[in-house]
């Protein structure tokens, strides 16, 4: 069967949606373009004419993983009790690192040569800061939380990430237990300091 040669819009997203499949299951060392273009049945100019080069395809897969983490959080129901909700959002956040950690990688720690976000490219985040910064005031507004809701994210964010990251490296635990009750532990000793 031939490969397609239009260039279309769909053409695109099946290139980058196999880039971050590609990029899950093979890592950083696995991520070529050629290895990109063959996952998505094209060529290699294809994905070159599509992103521009490498740096290109893994500056849309930096975006699309923003725009990933923010469906999976945007689309979790709010309660009555804005701090449940908090950390039902921190779970989500943590079950999507755990479950693309390469792709986080590449969100949060730069991996690649061929790509360093620039301010604007972090701006890609802006929408999943957006909507942590609104769980977070809802804790404000109804008392549960005090202090400044952009660093209170801010904080919260950074300790999803550390966690995440010494989970990752195996540093939380050897049981699904122990690593679960020190997520615990560390989240609610955080949103009980901050809600002082």
């Amino acid at each position: 069967m031939p490969r397609p040669k239009q260039r279309t819009p769909q053409m695109r997203d099946r290139v980058l949606s196999s880039a971050v499949d590609l990029l899950d299951r093979q890592g950083v060392s696995g991520f070529t373009a050629r290895s990109v273009a063959r996952e998505a049945d094209t060529s290699t100019p294809a994905v070159y004419e599509l992103f521009g080069d490498k740096g290109g395809l893994l500056r849309e897969v930096f975006f699309e993983g923003f725009r990933l983490l923010y469906r999976e959080l945007d689309a979790l129901d709010m309660s009555d009790d804005p701090r449940a909700d908090l950390i039902v959002l921190i779970d989500a956040y943590r079950d999507f690192m755990h479950e693309n950690p390469v792709l986080t990688q590449l969100m949060f720690s730069r991996p690649f040569a061929d790509f360093d976000a620039s301010p604007s490219d972090i701006e890609a985040g802006g929408s999943v800061r957006t909507l942590i910064v609104e769980r977070v005031r809802r804790c404000l507004d109804e008392g549960v939380l005090r202090g400044d809701e952009t660093d209170i994210a801010h904080v919260l964010v950074a300790l999803v990430q550390g966690l995440s990251a010494a989970e990752h490296a195996g540093r939380l635990g050897t049981t699904h237990e122990s690593v679960d009750r020190r997520w615990t532990l560390a989240i609610h000793a955080a949103l009980d300091g901050l809600g002082r």
